[in-house]
């Protein structure tokens, strides 16, 4: 299966410290992708995050996207990982809590951080 990897989820790591690869694939996703704006929005964070910890994360975070299948799109990151979702028939990884409720109503499957220790997934799969 696919899923789909926002900003936030790629920072999990040094954050949190939680292998998100292996976590994914004991969810059962082998596949993982990255839409285009998801890096600009992480080159962009390593520039200027205020935080030092931010920072950190987003380079942790550029870093681990090389071992994805980077799509290109010229749409905002949130727009992308929904339409992307669709088109390719793929799961999205991601805490943002307003675009986790906007992908369960339109029927997207969401991985999602759980106790800051390992990865859930929403019920609905493609």
């Amino acid at each position: 299966m696919k899923v789909l990897l926002d900003t936030n989820a790629l920072m999990v790591p040094e954050q949190f410290g939680v292998d998100i690869f292996s976590e994914m694939l004991r969810l059962g996703y082998v596949e993982c992708l990255v839409p285009g704006p998801v890096l600009r929005e992480l080159r962009y964070l390593t520039e200027r995050a205020d935080k030092g910890l931010d920072k950190l994360a987003a380079k942790v975070g550029l870093g681990l996207a090389e071992q994805c299948k980077v799509i290109s799109s010229g749409e905002d990151a949130d727009l992308a990982l929904e339409d992307l979702a669709i088109r390719e028939k793929a799961a999205v990884f991601t805490n943002d809590k307003e675009l986790k409720k906007r992908l369960i109503r339109r029927g997207i499957t969401v991985i999602y951080l759980r106790q800051g220790r390992y990865l859930e997934a929403t019920k609905k799969e493609f």
